[in-house]
C-alpha cells in the first residue's frame, strides 16, 4: 500500500525545518488582479534559500536520517533545484552529498550545487536517467537516495508552503501550483485541503512534459515517451507513486500551459512584478493569463523557483516579447530605386516603431524585375501597434507579408 502523508506530517516537518527555510513573502499583484477581476497574490518561493521550494523537503528528509545513514552520505538526481536543496541541507548537517544531473542542466544550477558542497556528476539526457544512476550509486556505496519528490518526508516538507499560503492569505479560494513530479503539489494540497477543504487546488504542467493528465485518466502513474519543454524544473516524465496518490485524492484539477504562455508569463513577471523566475516558476501565472476568468479569487499563484540561466533568460525574454507582439518581422516589396528603402523606413519611423534589423532579397522568382524584398525586424509597443503599422504600410501601397 502506498504511504500517505497527513497534515500531522506537514506540521511535524515545519518543526524539523525550523529556521533552515525562510517564510517567503506573499506579494499582491495589481496587474493580475485587474486581469482576472479579483485579488491575486504571488507566493514568492523564488526567494527561498537556494532559490526554490526544494530546500524545504530536502532538509526534512536528510535531517531525519539516522547516524549510520548519515555516515554513508546522500545521493540525489536533479536538474538543479532539488540538487541545491540537497547540497545545502547535507552541508548544513555535516553530511557528504553526491548529485547526478542530466546532460544540459543549467550551468548556474550546476555551479550553485557545487558551491553548496556537493559532488556533481552528469549522466543521461533526462532526469529519469540520472535517477536510475543515482539508485545504482546508492547500492554501490550505501549512500541514501534523496528522491526529488516521491518520499513522505519530502512531500511533508514541501507541504509547509501550503501552511504559509493559508496563514498569509486566509481568504484564499484558489491555489495554483507548478507541477512536475508532484511533490510540491501533493504537499500543498494535503495541507490546504486538511485545513480548508473549500479551497480549490490546481496543478499546472508544461504541455511538453505533462505526465499527470494521462496518468490520472489511467488511474496509475504512466511514463511519458518523450518530453520537450524549457521548464526543466517541472520536466518529469512519470509521477511518483506517493505523489500520484496524493494528487488523485486531494487536487481539484490539472491544467497545462504552452511554451509561449510560459514565455509571456515569465516576461510579465519581470516587467510587472519585478520577480525573476525560471520557466517552471512562471507556470501558475501562465495558467492565469491563459484563462483569466477560470479561477475563483482570491487566488494565489506559487512562483516555485527563480534559478534561471542568464542565457536562457535572454532567449525567453526575446521569445516572450515576440509572443506579446512586441517584435514584428515583415517582408515588404519596394521599388528597387534610390530612396526606396528610405521611404519605407520613414513610414516605419512615423508610426513610432524601432528598426532592429534590415536585409535585402533581390533574386527571387516572386519579385518583379524592378522590385526588391526588404526583410525588416521591428520593435513595437504590442499587437495593436503592430497591426496599425501594417495597415499604414498597405494604405501607402506596399505589399506586406508578416
Amino acid at each position: 500500500m502506498t504511504e500517505q502523508v497527513t497534515l500531522a506530517d506537514v506540521l511535524s516537518a515545519r518543526e524539523t525545518i525550523g529556521d533552515n527555510a525562510v517564510v517567503t513573502p506573499m506579494e499582491t499583484s495589481r496587474w493580475l488582479s485587474a486581469l482576472v477581476g479579483g485579488p491575486v497574490t504571488l507566493k514568492c518561493e523564488n526567494l527561498q534559500r537556494t532559490g526554490s521550494f526544494k530546500s524545504r523537503g530536502a532538509f526534512v528528509r536528510i535531517a531525519r536520517l539516522t547516524a549510520e545513514e548519515r555516515a554513508h552520505g546522500v545521493v540525489a538526481a536533479s536538474a538543479g533545484n532539488h540538487a541545491q536543496g540537497v547540497a545545502l541541507a547535507a552541508t548544513t548537517l555535516g553530511i557528504k552529498s553526491t548529485v547526478f544531473m542530466p546532460e544540459g542542466a543549467p550551468i548556474p544550477k550546476e555551479k550553485a550545487t557545487r558551491g553548496y558542497g556537493a559532488d556533481v556528476v552528469f549522466h543521461g539526457r533526462y532526469l529519469e536517467d540520472s535517477l536510475a544512476r543515482a539508485r545504482e550509486f546508492a547500492e554501490e556505496t550505501g549512500a541514501v537516495l534523496i528522491h526529488p519528490f516521491d518520499h513522505v518526508d519530502v512531500v511533508a516538507g514541501q507541504g509547509t508552503l501550503g501552511l504559509e499560503v493559508l496563514e498569509q492569505c486566509p481568504d484564499v479560494r484558489t491555489v495554483l501550483v507548478p507541477t512536475g513530479g508532484g511533490g510540491l503539489l501533493a504537499g500543498v494540497a494535503i495541507a490546504v485541503k486538511a485545513l480548508r477543504p473549500d479551497v480549490r487546488v490546481v496543478g499546472v504542467q508544461a504541455e511538453g512534459a505533462a505526465a499527470y493528465p494521462g496518468s490520472l485518466v489511467a488511474g496509475h502513474p504512466v511514463p511519458l515517451e518523450s518530453m520537450s519543454t524549457m521548464a526543466d524544473g517541472i520536466a518529469v516524465g512519470r509521477p511518483g507513486d506517493i505523489t500520484f496518490a496524493a494528487v488523485r485524492d486531494h487536487v481539484d484539477e490539472i491544467v497545462t500551459v504552452s511554451e509561449e504562455s510560459l514565455s509571456v508569463a515569465l516576461l510579465a513577471l519581470i516587467e510587472r512584478a519585478k520577480q525573476v523566475v525560471e520557466p517552471a516558476g512562471a507556470a501558475a501565472v501562465a495558467a492565469l493569463l491563459d484563462d483569466p476568468t477560470g479561477f475563483e479569487t482570491p487566488a494565489v499563484a506559487v512562483l516555485s523557483g527563480g534559478n534561471i540561466d542568464p542565457l536562457l533568460l535572454n532567449k525567453v525574454i526575446r521569445h516572450g516579447l515576440a509572443a506579446a507582439g512586441r517584435y514584428l518581422y515583415l517582408r515588404v516589396n519596394i521599388p528597387d530605386l534610390p530612396g526606396g528603402l528610405a521611404a519605407l523606413l520613414a513610414e516605419v519611423g512615423a508610426e513610432g516603431a524601432n528598426v532592429l534589423e534590415v536585409a535585402h532579397e533581390r533574386i527571387s522568382p516572386m519579385l518583379d524585375l524592378n522590385e526588391v524584398e526588404v526583410r525588416i525586424q521591428l520593435e513595437t509597443r504590442g499587437e495593436a501597434h503592430a497591426e496599425h503599422l501594417m495597415s499604414r504600410l498597405r494604405e501607402r501601397g506596399y505589399r506586406v507579408q508578416d
